[in-house]
């Protein structure tokens, strides 16, 4: 694929004279073909596609970033690093890092509007193994209540859209939080037997299923679009990343979120769609100069991990 064709791709998600506008505010320009960038006329600044987007200061060219957004947009529980390095001939950080910036942009083009209708909401444990010490009797017995600990997903599914939040574990408070800013009073709401649920009787028509007992109930009840997705996640825990830090949980779980809600589109439409997020998203600030020291603040649970971003700007908005 030639660069034109690439870079008109590119301008269809990006309108040159929005770009210009709003984030460099500069006019007029003229496009350099030899370089494939663009220069103002009164300042003879130059800049690329790129600016102002997601990619901003990337080394890589931009066939090799759309090359990596199609081979992400065409996998269906994930995309490795070190795949992803070894398809582009590129280092294990610099895919890394490309594929965060992928998960950040989806992240930050979520829609946290609150959901109605017929919404499943569940939890699963992740990252609940902790390595055992090297001697027994240097072993910590996790079987006790007080040593268990564990990152809980909880998502609420509607029709064609899934939310998901970061928990430490099922509990009452949280659980209540989470669905009075997530779900619209008066919904349907389908969980399981845990006690977190029971408060939420006062506040939404709340169905039940005993999971203890039964896949579905008498009634068909069940949380079946919730177990999707946390089937989806489990898949690609264990085939695809193995191990999940909990600062970069929140990333992956809304990549998963993504792949679950588009899974019925075309890959063309998935292409087009996080091409239009990351060219829509500004310069990241979890990730850029990240192998140089800025790394990510410890994981936010609660209401606070509805945006995985440290930007202010997008976590006020959320």
């Amino acid at each position: 694929c030639s660069f034109s064709k690439i870079e008109l791709k590119a301008l269809n998600y990006k309108a040159l004279n929005h770009f210009l506008a709003t984030i460099l505010s500069i006019t007029p320009v003229y496009f350099i073909s030899t370089r494939k960038q663009w220069q103002c006329k009164h300042c003879q600044h130059r800049f690329s596609i790129t600016a102002g987007t997601i990619f901003q200061g990337a080394k890589l060219s931009l066939r090799k970033i759309m090359l990596a957004i199609f081979y992400f947009a065409t996998e269906s529980k994930g995309l490795s690093a070190i795949t992803l390095s070894n398809k582009l001939n590129v280092q294990y950080k610099t895919a890394w890092v490309l594929l965060h910036k992928f998960r950040e942009s989806l992240d930050k083009a979520k829609d946290l509007t609150p959901l109605h209708g017929e919404v499943h909401i569940d939890g699963a444990y992740t990252n609940y193994y902790i390595r055992p010490k090297n001697f027994r009797h240097k072993r910590i017995d996790r079987r006790k209540k007080r040593y268990q600990r564990a990152a809980n997903q909880e998502v609420m599914k509607g029709a064609d859209r899934s939310i998901v939040a970061l928990v430490k574990e099922e509990n009452t408070q949280d659980i209540l939080h989470l669905t009075q800013r997530l779900v619209k009073p008066s919904s349907t709401i389908h969980a399981d037997e845990n006690p977190a649920y029971d408060s939420l009787t006062f506040y939404y028509d709340l169905w039940r299923v005993n999971h203890s007992q039964e896949y579905r109930s008498i009634d068909g009840i069940t949380n079946n679009l919730a177990e999707s997705f946390f089937a989806r996640l489990r898949r690609a825990i264990t085939g695809v990343y193995h191990k999940m830090n909990n600062k970069y949980l929140m990333f992956y779980a809304n990549e998963i979120v993504w792949r679950e809600d588009s899974r019925r589109k075309s890959v063309k439409e998935r292409f087009e769609q996080l091409l239009k997020c990351c060219l829509n998203t500004l310069p990241s600030r979890d990730f850029t100069g990240y192998w140089q020291g800025n790394k990510k603040t410890e994981a936010l649970f609660g209401l606070a991990s509805l945006t995985a971003s440290n930007d202010l700007h997008y976590m006020n908005a959320a």
